[in-house]
C-alpha cells in the first residue's frame, strides 16, 4: 500500500481550520497577516484552532516580512506563550545579510523547542547557496521538513531543483521531507508526484475568493483528490 501524500493548508482562524480538515488536509500551518507573507498568530488564535480540529498544527514563528529575525527576545517570548498553550510543531527560517542561514537565531529557537518538530520555510529559496544551507542545518534536532518552491520566483521555475533534491534524499542535509509550496498549482502535481515528491502546501489555492475570504472545503477536497490521484 502506498503512503498517503501530505497536504498542508494555511489557516488564519478556526473557520479556516474546520474547512481545511473537512476537505482532507493532513496538517495546518497557522499564521496571521498574509500581507506580510505570514506572521506569528496570537496565542488565542492558536488555542481556538486547537480546540476546533484534531489534525497537527505547525505555527509560524516570524515577526515581520522578510527573513531577518528582528527582536529575537520578543520572538522567544511569543514562542514560550505558544508552548504554554500547547503548540508542539513550528515553522521558521532566518537568513543573515549575506543570504546564509542565521544559525545564531535558529539555534536559539531550537534550544527552546525541546525536540518539537519544525519546518524551515521558504527562506531556503532566498538563500545564497541552498545546498550549503542544508548542510549548515543538517544536525539540528527537530528539523524534519523544508517548505520550498525550488526557486524564489515559485514552483514554475523551481521544478528542476525540487526533482533534483528529491533524488538526493539519502544524502546528508537532504533527509528532511520536501514540502512543495509557493505558486503551486494543480497542473504541477503529476510531474512532482512522478519524481517522488509527496508533500504539498497550499494557501491562496484553498481560497477561491482570495485572502479576504475563508478556506473553501471543496477547494481543499479537489487538492486532496489530485494529490492522491
Amino acid at each position: 500500500m502506498s503512503k498517503r501524500a501530505l497536504l498542508e493548508v494555511i489557516a488564519l482562524d478556526a473557520e479556516d481550520a474546520v474547512a481545511a480538515q473537512a476537505g482532507g488536509a493532513d496538517r495546518l500551518e497557522l499564521v496571521t497577516d498574509m500581507a506580510a507573507d505570514g506572521l506569528t498568530p496570537p496565542r488565542e488564535t492558536f488555542a481556538a484552532i486547537r480546540a476546533a480540529v484534531d489534525i497537527p498544527l505547525r505555527v509560524m514563528l516570524r515577526q515581520e516580512d522578510g527573513f531577518a529575525v528582528g527582536d529575537i527576545d520578543r520572538l522567544l517570548g511569543r514562542l514560550g506563550e505558544l508552548r504554554e498553550a500547547g503548540a508542539d510543531q513550528f515553522v521558521f527560517g532566518f537568513l543573515d545579510r549575506d543570504g546564509h542561514a542565521d544559525l545564531v537565531t535558529v539555534e536559539r529557537l531550537v534550544a527552546e523547542l525541546d525536540g518539537c518538530p519544525w519546518t524551515f520555510h521558504r527562506a531556503i529559496d532566498r538563500a545564497t547557496d541552498r545546498g550549503s544551507l542544508r548542510k549548515q542545518l543538517a544536525d539540528l534536532p527537530g528539523l524534519d521538513t523544508y517548505l520550498t518552491a525550488g526557486a524564489a520566483t515559485g514552483v514554475d521555475d523551481g521544478v528542476p531543483t525540487l526533482v533534483d533534491e528529491a533524488a538526493r534524499s539519502r544524502e546528508p542535509g537532504y533527509e528532511p521531507q520536501i514540502l512543495v509550496g509557493g505558486g503551486l498549482r494543480l497542473e504541477h502535481l503529476p510531474s512532482l508526484r512522478a519524481a517522488g515528491l509527496d508533500a504539498f502546501h497550499i494557501g491562496g489555492a484553498a481560497r477561491p475568493h482570495g485572502w479576504t475570504g475563508p478556506v473553501d472545503e471543496a477547494a481543499v477536497r479537489a487538492w486532496r483528490e489530485a494529490v492522491d490521484a
